[in-house]
């Protein structure tokens, strides 16, 4: 019997369930059998790119934000009472499925309850630092006290100099078990012609998606050009809408978003991390609109932008002009993506 393991990613935006897709395919490879865990739109998409695997439904976290940007933190504190004893319950039922499915090992992407003592268990993230302004100290500190629950910590990115995610994902002080796994993407380059000029790409927890969906729509409606609005939407089945010179999709499955992406000369999106890797892996020009108050959003598009290689503005500044920079920047440029997934599996080869 083919050892099972749970891969638990955060319903927070798609990008923790993205990026479990590649971990997901090299378990299938290497003889494992992956169990799908989660909720909402993260384990939906799951469920769509794998089809005969065995989803689980878990307690959802309903981590949503607040509109207006100088709220964020407070909305977090205020949820935080429902957020432990929503880990709590999570904890308990991750404890049930590990016996009744026979579990062998866990993947948690960013999912705090998804452990067990009794088996290897691993975190998944690219925040060993956590920013939060001038609570960074302790929503850091928290955070790691979190991961010491789990055996080993896995980070999405190069221990090098030259990396993705800064001073996120590289800890000054962390005596904790981490490995870095390299930058990890579903995707493949293509050399394939434009055929549009701009993608929209949305994601990420409501109200913020809904509001920039709005925003976006309104500034693009006279524009000339090719466009696809991919929404961020996972709904039951896809639908297309076509209005002018825009496509626009509620969602995409990995296949033909890879292949939209690969043949859109700009992407406009959230700077969210997994996007990021993403567009790294496909050497693509990019404007990036951080999420309002989430710092760690706010933090990448600055750092991208300071490096001359992604232009970013805030959400409420946003014009069609603004993209009249990315001309002056050198876009994102593929690092090494070749993950050791038979060291990382090791793990749960243990007796």
């Amino acid at each position: 019997m083919k050892k099972r393991i749970l891969v638990a990613p955060l319903n927070w935006g798609l990008g923790h369930a993205a990026r479990c897709i590649p971990i997901i395919k090299a378990l299938i490879a290497s003889g494992f059998e992956p169990i799908l865990a989660s909720d909402g739109n993260a384990l939906l998409l799951l469920q769509k790119e794998f089809p005969d695997l065995i989803p689980i439904e878990l307690p959802a976290y309903h981590i949503t934000y607040a509109k207006k940007k100088q709220h964020f933190k407070l909305k977090l504190l205020r949820d935080a009472p429902k957020l432990i004893k929503t880990i709590k319950a999570e904890k308990k039922t991750i404890a049930q499925i590990v016996d009744s499915h026979q579990i062998s090992g866990i993947i948690s992407d960013n999912r705090w309850g998804a452990y067990c003592e009794k088996i290897p268990s691993v975190f998944v993230t690219h925040q060993l630092n956590v920013l939060s302004g001038n609570t960074t100290w302790l929503s850091t500190k928290m955070h790691q006290k979190l991961m010491r629950k789990f055996d080993v910590c896995w980070v999405p990115d190069t221990a090098e100099a030259i990396n993705l995610s800064g001073k996120l994902g590289h800890a000054d002080a962390f005596n904790f078990p981490i490995k870095y796994m390299r930058p990890l993407s579903r995707f493949e380059k293509r050399n394939v012609p434009i055929t549009n000029a701009v993608l929209l790409l949305l994601s990420g927890p409501e109200p913020q998606r809904s509001l920039l969906e709005k925003q976006l729509l309104q500034a693009f409606k006279n524009f000339d050009k090719t466009i696809v609005f991919v929404k961020g939407v996972v709904e039951k089945e896809q639908t297309i809408q076509v209005i002018g010179n825009m496509t626009i999709y509620n969602f995409m499955t990995s296949e033909l978003l890879e292949k939209t992406i690969n043949e859109s000369d700009l992407v406009i999106a959230r700077s969210g991390y997994t996007t990021i890797m993403d567009l790294a892996k496909l050497d693509k020009k990019a404007f990036f609109i951080p999420t309002p108050g989430q710092f760690e959003q706010e933090y990448l598009a600055k750092r991208l932008t300071d490096l001359n290689l992604v232009p970013s503005c805030n959400q409420k500044d946003f014009k069609i002009d603004k993209l009249k920079s990315v001309e002056n920047f050198k876009g994102l440029k593929t690092l090494n993506y070749n993950t050791d997934f038979k060291d990382l599996f090791s793990l749960f080869e243990r007796k």
